[in-house]
């Protein structure tokens, strides 16, 4: 039986992204995510202005008539949601922890891609893969996609994302559009990343909390790893503490954008501290100019 709680978080989220995927990423994603090449129609008589190549030499020798072939854009694409859940995910100093924004952004993706009759697929990892949904259409299967991630109890904290890259590369054999969700404070994941992005439209979408960026003066605190449980002792109060933390995780967040545009991935920057539509719909917005040039 699903908590109260959580069935009430579900319905939040599903009216919210589902307006959202209407109102604000309908058309960017249309032309934005594309599907899987061109799919034969018909045939028709030919009509001033088509394309000589289209001709069907065989169809128009038997009407004795010119007869072109008629292509559509095979719309169906498959959206994979690759979520990190290990346990710093339960960050969150605002409006949310970085899994409920996980949740909400996953949420408003699929809700966009079913709108289109496109598949939605999911893998949720820490430092092991917690569990593979298939890709599957429609409004309750996006439901379930959703709820797997809010109501997700992961066996292991640790975080490791070359296990979940390489599930998508082994898993997904057809080329998709996998948004990759997470705050990204792992290594050793540079191969795998790009393994999977020679197959599949990777989009990382990185998961912010503004206490990742800069610490607080509230003199001497405990902090702990959410991953290894280990706590120390930090005296915040100091300004060379505070300097170092900003600089050691700007450092680490230039390395990781770095490594997106080394690959040539598009990526989102998603804050606990900010509204989640306007940096997807940027992203839309600049696959979409680049597409147009």
């Amino acid at each position: 039986m699903i908590p109260k709680e959580l069935l009430k978080a579900l319905r939040r989220i599903e009216i919210t992204t589902n307006r959202l995927a209407t109102e604000q990423l309908s058309g960017n994603y249309t032309s934005v995510f594309k599907g899987q090449g061109l799919a034969f129609r018909e045939v028709r008589e030919y009509l001033p202005g088509d394309d000589v190549r289209s001709i069907d030499w065989n169809v128009s020798a038997r009407m004795n008539a010119t007869y072109v072939k008629v292509f559509v854009e095979e719309r169906e694409m498959t959206v994979m949601l690759v979520v990190d859940l290990s346990h710093s995910q339960k960050f969150g100093t605002r409006t949310a922890t970085k899994s409920r924004l996980a949740a909400e952004v996953a949420a408003l993706c699929a809700f966009s891609a079913i709108k289109h009759n496109d598949r939605v697929g999911l893998i949720l990892a820490t430092d092991q893969v917690e569990k593979i949904v298939p890709p599957m259409k429609g409004q309750k299967h996006v439901m379930r996609v959703v709820r797997e991630i809010l109501g997700a109890t992961p066996e292991r904290p640790g975080t490791d994302l070359k296990i979940a890259l390489e599930t998508l590369y082994r898993v997904a054999r057809r080329r998709s559009v996998a948004f990759v969700l997470s705050d990204f404070f792992a290594s050793g994941y540079e191969r795998a990343l790009s393994l999977a992005a020679a197959r599949h439209d990777v989009i990382p979408v990185m998961l912010v909390d503004p206490r990742d960026e800069e610490l607080p003066d509230v003199g001497l605190a405990a902090f702990e790893d959410l991953e290894t449980g280990e706590s120390m002792l930090v005296d915040t109060g100091s300004a060379a503490v505070r300097a170092h933390y900003k600089k050691t995780m700007r450092a680490h967040r230039e390395a990781t954008v770095r490594l997106f545009r080394k690959l040539g991935l598009d990526h989102a920057v998603v804050r606990t501290d900010q509204p989640y539509v306007r940096p997807l719909r940027d992203l839309f917005a600049r696959r979409a100019r680049r597409i147009r040039r």
